[in-house]
């Protein structure tokens, strides 16, 4: 069974740092499109980072030299550095990827569960 697996939300005072992991497993061939968006109560979703291509990225105005987003590609794994954290960083943060299987042809979109980020003032 083919998932997006989501660890290292909680809570953290403003000014902190916290570092989500993504691991997609499962009979998987590749991955395109890795990263995180997020929601906040009241809100639409929203693309914080994703890994686009080896080497490319893409960045939420809003996190622009606060958050950095990697992958380890040995680990099918993605990771997202949040520095300088500040309260309207205050989400539920979701991993999405296409992924590529071994029983299926072309890519399909998955989400993650959901990790819970907070942070107080």
């Amino acid at each position: 069974q083919e998932q997006l697996v989501e660890s290292g939300g909680g809570l953290v005072q403003a000014g902190g740092s916290l570092r989500l992991s993504c691991a997609a497993t499962g009979s998987i061939l590749g991955i395109k499109n890795m990263g995180w968006y997020r929601q906040a109560p009241g809100k639409e979703r929203e693309l914080v980072a994703r890994v686009t291509s080896p080497g490319s990225t893409n960045y939420a105005d809003s996190v622009k030299g606060r958050f950095t987003i990697s992958g380890d590609n040995t680990k099918n794994t993605v990771y997202l550095q949040m520095n300088i954290l500040k309260p309207e960083d205050t989400a539920v943060y979701y991993c999405n990827a296409d992924l590529y299987g071994t029983t299926w042809n072309g890519p399909r979109n998955y989400w993650g569960q959901g990790t819970q980020v907070t942070v107080s003032s």
